[in-house]
């Protein structure tokens, strides 16, 4: 029996559409926000509409875990109509956005604030709060106001929030691991680089890589070895932030071997680019945990071949021409966009042969979906989930060219460089926001929380007793 007696609202024919196991040629169903059907086209349903993507493959949307959207407090760097724009136009479907905000999302009233502001998104969002001493008595009120996740700050970084007392984190953690709820953790330690940074400044040096020196790798191996040790005591979820160096890659290895429920992004940035590109950009190319010296690049490919780090994320982080242009390094603000460049840089990669586009789709949106509970309804072309699509084109050839991107931050470490392979079209929940690489502009305000399909899958019992043994091997 035919299960959709009515036409359905469109069928997608003649691409190729590509999961993390494989690539196959087939038509995709779309009715209302849905997928309905999968398959050959004599399997497909009537429909009103017909889209032809011959030549195209369709990816499942990318999510990505780190962007920074800056409103509300800080509109002309970047607001949700500009950042989500961005996003649209770069194959993404859903973000998940950073709690320095002014105010920081740590408060509801600040959360009510940022929730009006992304009204106006064109892609679907999840909320990080913010886990800090003053905001940690109140978490599970943030989360039944919209909040997806949390966000501690460990290190410093735009907005000079305090980091949490290892008391307070303790705590959010303890808290949260019952509910499930994974906590981001910027793992840099501050101390560290608070006292190297001061003697830097001290010693005259305002140079690009006097930024470096002030936050030397042992500030990441640092953080996660304490933040690791903690969600393993109390059973909690964590997910480590713009993992930046190769030294630290075994910490990761040892604490999932242990059973600690942490997930790892990168960024393209730090797959990419290296202390040469620094010193030729200065603070263009400021961004924190900082880009470090080439020994680190490969390493982190690698890690991200086996599954040590799990996903790509952007911290994408705008800011304005003359804020990132300073003499001084430390009048530099840190970070830039990214959104927008993700998936043309990555798949420029695929197409020489670093990874495969399966490979791509693990790492830009099934890991990430699995890792902040939307896995079925997003991450994955399929009947019963989200049309969260991107149309690619992989043969499509260009330059990256800073002052025609959507996000208000028109300045990249990326301009210039030479891509293959882009998205051509995106779909929100069966939408277009994107066409031919221009925005649907009246798709502004499509997008929506994911808070109302998140579903976080239920946590092991904790056993601190066990947990806590563990940490130290038994001779």
């Amino acid at each position: 029996m035919n299960p959709h007696p009515h036409p359905v609202d469109l069928v997608i024919t003649g691409a190729q559409v590509v999961s993390h196991e494989r690539i196959v040629s087939a038509c995709v169903a779309i009715h209302g926000e849905h997928i309905v059907a999968v398959g050959d086209l004599a399997a497909m349903p009537e429909s009103t509409h017909v889209f032809d993507a011959t030549g195209l493959h369709l990816l499942p949307g990318a999510i990505d875990s780190h962007v920074h959207f800056r409103d509300p407090g800080y509109p002309h760097k970047e607001t949700w109509q500009t950042g989500s724009g961005a996003a649209a136009k770069g194959g993404v479907t859903t973000v998940f956005d950073m709690p320095n905000t002014n105010p920081p999302t740590g408060t509801l009233d600040a959360l009510a604030m940022k929730l009006k502001a992304a009204e106006h998104s064109y892609v679907d969002f999840g909320i990080h709060g913010l886990l800090g001493d003053d905001t940690v008595d109140h978490l599970e009120d943030l989360l039944n106001a919209g909040v997806s996740s949390f966000k501690a700050f460990v290190g410093n970084t735009f907005g000079n929030l305090p980091a949490p007392s290892d008391g307070a984190l303790l705590e959010g953690f303890e808290k949260l691991a019952p509910l499930g709820i994974r906590t981001v953790v910027h793992a840099e330690n501050s101390s560290i680089m608070a006292r190297r940074q001061a003697q830097l400044v001290a010693a005259g040096r305002t140079d690009a890589l006097a930024h470096l020196a002030a936050r030397p790798a042992v500030c990441e191996i640092e953080a996660i070895s304490r933040v690791s040790i903690l969600a393993q005591w109390t059973g909690a979820r964590v997910h480590i932030a713009h993992h930046s160096a190769a030294d630290s890659l075994y910490l990761i290895e040892e604490a999932k071997a242990r059973g600690v429920d942490i997930t790892v992004e990168t960024c393209p940035q730090y797959l990419l680019l290296n202390t040469e590109r620094m010193m030729e950009l200065g603070g263009v190319l400021r961004v924190n945990p900082p880009v470090r010296e080439s020994r680190h690049n490969e390493p982190l490919w690698q890690a991200l071949k086996s599954g040590v780090i799990d996903m790509i994320a952007t911290d994408h982080a705008p800011h304005s021409i003359e804020e990132k242009t300073r003499a001084n390094i430390w009048e530099c603000d840190c970070g830039f966009p990214g959104v927008e460049t993700q998936m043309p840089i990555m798949l420029t990669e695929v197409s020489r042969g670093r990874a495969s586009l399966t490979d791509y789709v693990l790492w830009s949106s099934v890991n990430p979906a699995k890792a902040w509970g939307l896995y079925g309804v997003k991450g994955v072309i399929a009947s019963g989930a989200h049309a969260d699509i991107a149309f690619v084109d992989l043969n499509k050839t260009g330059l990256i060219e800073q002052s025609l991107f959507q996000t208000r931050s028109k300045i990249s470490p990326w301009q210039g460089r030479a891509v293959h392979g882009a998205p051509l079209h995106t779909m929100v929940r069966g939408r277009f926001v994107m066409q031919h690489s221009k925005l649907i502009e009246d798709s502004v305000g499509w997008g929506r929380n994911i808070k109302g399909v998140q579903a976080m899958p239920t946590p092991h019992p904790r056993n601190t007793e066990h947990t806590s043994r563990s940490i130290v091997k038994t001779p």
